[in-house]
């Protein structure tokens, strides 16, 4: 395929991230403004209130957070908790399947690695584009050293 992306490329859900980030602020800026607001709250009240935003805040950041990442050497799946850096050998199927909230690496130890960064839901056709891409990629690294595929 000569319409691959020069490396590096991210693939993230664009969309999604920015509707979670966005309701991260607008939820840490309402509770903040409503502990500041209500006058019979005391010091410490009012604290756990902008606390408690900030960890909502938190949580839906760390759930924008998620990307695939590819370059020359590999590729690295940074998840909602975790990043596990890939060789290209060790992918050897790229899968979306209809009905898959995100998209699986199948991978040469006989696991499967859920690749959050690339996902359908509020963008369909861009996950299925980025899949098909991230799939190209995988396919075509994987034939480059012929020498290391032969049994």
């Amino acid at each position: 395929m000569s319409d691959l992306p020069t490396l590096p490329v991210t693939f993230r859900p664009g969309r999604t991230r920015v509707v979670l980030l966005t309701a991260g602020v607008a939820i840490f800026v309402v509770i903040s403004a409503i502990a500041l607001l209500l006058e019979k709250l005391g010091p410490g009240e009012r604290l756990s209130f902008i606390v408690t935003g900030a960890l909502i805040f938190g949580v839906l950041a760390m759930l924008a957070r998620v990307k695939v990442v590819a370059d020359d050497s590999g590729v690295t799946v940074v998840n909602i908790a975790s990043r596990r850096r890939l060789a290209w050998e060790e992918i050897l199927r790229v899968n979306l399947r209809p009905g898959d909230p995100w998209v699986f690496l199948d991978l040469s130890d006989g696991t499967s690695l859920p690749a959050l960064g690339i996902q359908p839901g509020i963008a369909k056709q861009r996950a299925i584009e980025d899949a098909r891409t991230l799939r190209a990629l995988a396919e075509a690294r994987s034939i480059q050293d012929p020498e290391q595929h032969r049994g």
